[in-house]
């Protein structure tokens, strides 16, 4: 390839990585928080974190989280429960073998820990340029505006 063709190559390499740096770190993030399943409800009870559960709504559902309904009035009388139908008896199945995921969940985990390590390198070389700083740090703006923007008129 021709030097000039190289140049322009770089330099659209380099203001597309800028600008979804910031969804990359979130993704990354978010990706490795859920590898453990840290944004469900846990079998006792407790409820997750909100700042957990936002970061999911964006990573599995791509919006927000609508703000929860207010608890049913404790004063209110109770609605019945609709009768349940019976539910036939399954046959005894044997249970497939439980498969190990935790070395897989740990790989997940380092490798969302070195792309979050790369990109943040990325956005230190890419704003450390003089002669591209201030093209890097419109981009690395919109890249946190646009998505932004878009999930809230959703």
């Amino acid at each position: 390839m021709k030097p000039q063709t190289m140049q322009k190559i770089r330099r659209y390499h380099y203001y597309l990585g800028v600008f979804f740096a910031p969804m990359i770190i979130l993704f990354a993030f978010s990706g490795a928080l859920q590898t453990f399943r840290l944004q469900e409800e846990k079998a006792w009870g407790s409820q997750p974190p909100a700042w957990i559960e936002w970061m999911a709504s964006i990573h599995k559902d791509s919006k927000l989280l609508k703000a929860k309904a207010p608890e049913a009035d404790h004063d209110a009388p109770a609605k019945p429960e609709a009768a349940k139908p019976a539910e036939a008896p399954k046959p005894d199945r044997p249970k497939p073998a439980k498969a190990n995921k935790l070395p897989m969940q740990i790989f997940m985990v380092v490798m969302s820990v070195a792309l979050l390590l790369s990109t943040c390198l990325g956005i230190t070389i890419a704003l450390n340029s003089r002669a591209t700083r201030s093209g890097a740090m419109v981009m690395l703006a919109l890249g946190v505006l646009a998505p932004l923007a878009v999930l809230y008129t959703a």
